[in-house]
């Protein structure tokens, strides 16, 4: 999956979609969380502290964020001064007694909330990769705002005014591909945010994104901090039969952090197959993992988000038919390459049968192998990964667990995924340990063309940790735009499992295949050449955002 850029005040709302993933906060840190009465009020531009690292551009290469700086006190202030500038940006904007054309409305439309997007970049990539206690009680704080600035300027009047003059005049301004797909994006924009509709119907819409923007903090808080809480805890070290050393010391450190000596802790990743149903021989085990992970969220308790999901949706839903679409789904895809539910449909249609058909040989492989061994027990969803590798094992002679050692992760990076980006498209990358990083873990690399020039900065967050979003994603900290005179700061974060200390990173493919992957997104971003941060990078309809890098993962094999 992507991150995207939150440069321009367009992409707020869907910095609040990202919180929900991006997709990510936590009860892990022992920050106490703030007194944030005070900063909630609108800010006072003369009494804000100067080291506000947000206020200026940062002056490390390529604006790289000041992770040494920067603190948790920062965002509130940088929030609400950002908001603030930019509802300034626009009333000049408004303000002018010259007609409207590209240069003087859409150009600074682009302009507007730099220091916004500075924050809200670094901040909602932390809330996703690095949170604790007082950024969640600022994500609860800053999310409605958010929403409600981005209403502010999207409903608009005046703005939406002269956005739509210089609309209906495109076909005779001369302009080049680039400047008119940001002119249309952002008249439809405007239309999508509900431009069109009369007074009442847009404050109706101001009150649903607001709690769809509540609903989706607390969701994302729900889901890292319920998958925290659904660790499995086992009492023996014959439990976990089948795991390797590296695995059960792991289990071990897990349990030593939640101060729990002598026992061992499972922790689930946020997907409903978890990685040691591969290899864990106690089948209560298996049963128990699965039962867990498949239960969070829905199972009652402090992190249940049944009743979020399902206001969620009626409030998608109404929303949709007020802008006048038939469903939720029609609105998401109509800005989406696939265009309209149909299209979906038909596309996952057509795989049905074959899919079906599949499953089917896949389950009397298995049961076969079941039998094979002297026990009687119908597949379950919790042995479906166990015997998948007994099957394999006796086909095909392959054990997964043998590859590992191939698969060091600085290998897999240095020999894999650089030399693959380097033979296809000559660019090298050499790490650097002089810019400051917000975990000891997170690497970065100056990336530079074949003649030497400077391309941009990657940085890696490699492992899962209890304050860290599941899965695996790429963000942009810096979006590439010759506007902005910008070259890009993207990374990439995945969730392979830490091993003991003094251990090597050995990963399974499957995490091979996550890390090809996610550095497509990375490539997407760093090979951006666009004049403004609003179609940067991945800034792309979000179904062609896994393009690039599903074509990149293919190099895992080739």
């Amino acid at each position: 999956m992507s991150f995207r850029s939150f440069m321009s005040f367009r992409t707020l709302s869907l910095a609040l979609a990202v919180a929900v993933a991006l997709a990510a906060c936590s009860d892990s840190s022992d920050t106490p969380a703030a007194d944030n009465s005070a900063a909630a009020a609108p800010a006072d531009t003369a009494s804000m502290p100067i080291e506000n690292p947000f206020f200026t551009a940062s002056e490390l290469p390529l604006h790289y964020p000041r992770f040494d700086l920067i603190r948790d006190e920062h965002y509130l202030p940088a929030f609400e001064k950002g908001m603030q500038d930019q509802l300034t940006e626009i009333a000049d904007i408004t303000g002018q007694s010259a007609e409207p054309n590209f240069a003087n409305t859409i150009v600074p439309l682009e302009l507007s909330g730099q220091l916004l997007s500075r924050v809200a970049t670094v901040f909602f990539s932390m809330s996703s990769a690095n949170t604790n206690d007082q950024i969640q009680v600022i994500e609860t704080e800053i999310s409605p705002k958010l929403s409600a600035h981005s209403d502010s300027i999207l409903l608009n009047a005046a703005l939406f005014t002269r956005v739509k003059a210089v609309y209906d005049q495109r076909t005779a301004l001369g302009l080049d591909g680039e400047s008119l797909r940001l002119l249309e994006k952002n008249y439809r924009d405007f239309i999508r945010a509900g431009a069109l509709l009369n007074a009442e119907q847009q404050e109706q819409l101001k009150a649903m994104n607001t709690e769809l923007a509540e609903l989706d903090t607390k969701f994302s808080q729900n889901v890292l901090n319920g998958v925290n809480a659904a660790a499995i805890v086992v009492d023996s070290r014959e439990e976990l039969a089948g795991m390797s050393d590296a695995e059960i010391q792991g289990a071990t450190d897990a349990a030593a952090e939640r101060n729990l000596p002598g026992k061992y802790v499972i922790p689930l990743l946020n997907t409903s197959g978890q990685p040691s149903l591969s290899v864990l021989e106690n089948r209560a085990l298996r049963q128990r993992i699965m039962e867990t992970s498949l239960a969070r969220g829905s199972s009652g308790g402090e992190f249940d988000n049944t009743i979020i999901v399902s206001r969620t949706a009626l409030l998608r839903a109404q929303r949709a038919q007020i802008l006048g679409y038939d469903n939720h789904a029609a609105y998401v895809l109509e800005d989406q390459t696939a265009r309209t539910p149909t299209a979906v449909d038909q596309r996952l249609s057509a795989m049905i049968t074959p899919a079906i058909r599949n499953a089917r040989k896949e389950v009397a492989d298995l049961q076969a192998m079941i039998q094979s061994e002297g026990v009687d027990f119908q597949l379950a969803a919790w042995d479906w990964a166990y015997y998948a590798e007994k099957v394999r094992a006796q086909r095909y002679a392959f054990d997964e667990t043998q590859l590992r050692p191939y698969f060091e992760a600085n290998n897999v990076l240095q020999k894999g995924v650089f030399f693959a980006a380097n033979q296809i498209y000559g660019i090298s990358f050499t790490e650097r340990f002089d810019l400051p990083v917000y975990n000891p873990d997170v690497r970065v690399f100056d990336v530079t063309e074949a003649d030497g020039s400077q391309l941009g900065i990657f940085l890696l967050d490699p492992y899962a940790r209890s304050n860290k979003n599941g899965g695996a994603w790429m963000n942009d900290y810096v979006p590439q735009s010759v506007l902005l005179e910008t070259s890009p700061v993207v990374a990439n974060h995945l969730n392979i499992p830490k091993p003991p200390a003094g251990e090597p990173t050995l990963m399974t493919f499957d995490e091979v295949t996550t890390m090809f992957h996610e550095f497509g997104h990375a490539l997407h971003g760093l090979f951006s050449q666009v004049n403004y941060p609003t179609l940067a990078g991945t800034n792309v309809p979000r179904d062609f955002v896994e393009y690039p890098s599903q074509v990149n993962e293919m190099w895992a094999t080739w």
